[in-house]
């Protein structure tokens, strides 16, 4: 579907001449000629405005496993497997990852066409500036920027949530049940785990590349074993017959309440919706990635199908060797994956793979961490957000953002302590993650639609991309409408789907904050640097335009 362009037919980068004044990791300053950059780091300061700041390490293969790691597959199902089993049995586990995942496909692919055409690691936010008319790229920046945030919090949140579930439930097994794991265990463990994940996102982009660059042969391989083993194990002998297929793809057991049962089916999206998001993640890392306008897409379009195909397979094994639904449900440690390990492949089985899980999804956190710590970095480089000047520190032992990285810990922490008071708020944070995440990028995706001005990077999805542009709007739409209704009825304040306080929360802020402060300075995506074609020097305009910014900014801040 996607397709290289030749270069002579969409937007060329600039070959400008001019200078910039670079860090490097040791601290020291010094000016280098465009002519000097890489073709990335050229197009980077020439074309979109922004010195380069960080080092250009991530290639093709290490591009591709960081994209597959944000959606971790193996561990992403095993954490909300539970949501389609409780819609509508075997058949929406099924059926839901094989509709759905179109539907998350079609955004996949108009934001990687997005991303080949600007690639920055503001990502999506960034491309509302060149696709929105100038009057109203400041608002919807604005927004788009904050749903963004909310989404990427909400994700490593609840990836962390579920990296501390699947770990005491390994713990669980191997003490033979006698450890039960509990709510306040699990928050415990969650801050411990999100924690260590700010200590790997302090390191420098060289490590982060070579900690990716294995992980997706590590996950392929666990992918495969684990389902040869449920296949080969799942027997009468053994006492866990395989169910038919007749059983997988058609039985509905419809256990939330809600009628029509078609209506319930459909909450089975989530657990689809849930793994395959975050499209952009590899956008926010462009500027660590070498010709980013190729390697970016083809890296996020690859990734995605991997995960819908390989997602489809590794439900349907899930249903054949699952047991009955309503006794995994009922799993003292409250991962039903889990116990259809230790069931079908015993206590070694059961502890080997959970562990497995387990570190899967830590290096889902790892790598949403670091897309979310260079989202903040991007934020405040154009102050979206309060402190701005603080986020934009790059820490020179490692030439990473690190005080970013932090706050975002803070924030991650956070958002689940909700779980000591109400452990059923946790599957609003699942909810809001894929809400606010996909809201972010149809925003943009709709602007290219309206507004007509989109130039095509090298890939793009040619006569297709307005088809696949219009149903991944749509698509995000209807399934919104879902995200928002309570799972299970009737509806009481233990069992509500607080998905809609908290989206209604982050847009309250935003919308206060903008009038209150951020009208007075922010104008959209900020140009650092302009370099042009017959001159090294900034374009007074913009330079004014950012000094008056900053200053009012300055002065917004210190009135606070």
């Amino acid at each position: 579907m996607a397709e290289l362009t030749n270069p002579g037919e969409t937007r060329q980068r600039k070959q400008s001449v001019g200078a910039m004044e670079l860090q490097g990791p040791g601290g020291a300053v010094r000016t280098v000629a465009l002519e000097e950059m890489t073709d990335a780091d050229r197009a980077l300061a020439a074309e979109f405005g922004y010195k380069p700041v960080f080092k250009r390490e991530f290639g093709y293969l290490s591009t591709f496993s960081f994209a597959v790691s944000i959606s971790g597959l193996f561990s992403t199902v095993a954490t909300t497997f539970s949501y389609p089993l409780y819609a509508g049995g075997s058949s929406s586990a099924v059926w839901s990852w094989f509709i759905s995942g179109a539907g998350c496909m079609c955004i996949a692919c108009s934001v990687a066409e997005l991303v080949s055409a600007y690639p920055t690691c503001g990502g999506l936010y960034y491309t509302v500036s060149r696709l929105a008319p100038r009057k109203y790229v400041p608002y919807i920046s604005w927004v788009t920027g904050w749903l963004n945030l909310l989404g990427q919090v909400a994700g490593v949140a609840s990836s962390e949530w579920g990296a501390a579930a699947l770990l005491l439930a390994a713990v669980s097994m191997g003490t033979d049940g006698a450890y039960v794991p509990t709510t306040n265990h699990t928050v415990g463990v969650m801050a411990a785990l999100t924690v260590v994940t700010g200590l790997v996102n302090s390191l420098s982009t060289y490590w982060m590349e070579k900690m990716t660059k294995g992980y997706v042969i590590f996950h392929i391989l666990v992918l495969v074993t684990c389902c040869i083993s449920l296949l080969a194990m799942a027997t009468e002998k053994n006492g866990t017959p395989k169910h038919t297929a007749k059983y997988v793809f058609t039985d509905i057991q419809n256990t939330s309440g809600w009628e029509p049962t078609g209506w319930s089916f459909m909450f089975g999206f989530l657990s689809v919706s849930w793994t395959m998001t975050d499209y952009d993640a590899t956008a926010h890392i462009t500027e660590e990635i070498t010709e980013p306008e190729l390697k970016a897409p083809w890296a996020i379009s690859m990734a995605m199908l991997f995960t819908y195909v390989a997602g489809w397979l590794y439900n349907i094994v899930l249903c054949f060797c699952m047991g009955e639904p309503a006794d995994i449900l009922a799993s003292d440690f409250a991962q039903p994956v889990a116990q259809i390990f230790l069931n079908v492949l015993g206590k070694a089985g059961g502890i080997v793979f959970t562990v497995c899980a387990f570190i899967i999804i830590k290096f889902v956190t790892f790598t949403a961490m670091q897309a979310l710590g260079r989202t903040l970095f991007a934020f405040s480089r154009d102050r979206l957000v309060p402190a701005s000047h603080i986020w934009t520190k790059i820490l020179p032992l490692t030439g990473t953002p690190v005080l970013a990285v932090w706050v975002c810990v803070f924030f991650c922490i956070a958002i689940n302590l909700i779980g000591l008071g109400s452990y059923t708020a946790i599957a609003g944070v699942f909810n809001v993650c894929a809400i606010a995440l996909d809201w972010s990028y149809c925003i943009p995706i709709a602007c290219k639609l309206i507004f007509g001005n989109f130039k095509p990077g090298p890939w793009h999805l040619g006569k297709f991309s307005y088809i696949v542009n219009i149903w991944a709007c749509l698509w995000t739409l209807f399934v919104s409408i879902i995200f928002l209704c309570p799972t299970v009825r009737p509806t009481t304040a233990e069992n509500m789907n607080y998905a809609v306080v908290f989206l209604s929360a982050i847009l309250v802020f935003a919308t206060a904050y903008w009038f209150a402060q951020g009208r007075k300075w922010y104008t959209g995506p900020l140009i650092e640097a302009e370099i042009n074609e017959n001159s090294s020097q900034t374009s007074d305009e913009d330079l004014a335009r950012k000094s008056k910014g900053e200053k009012e900014q300055e002065q917004a801040m210190q009135g606070m």
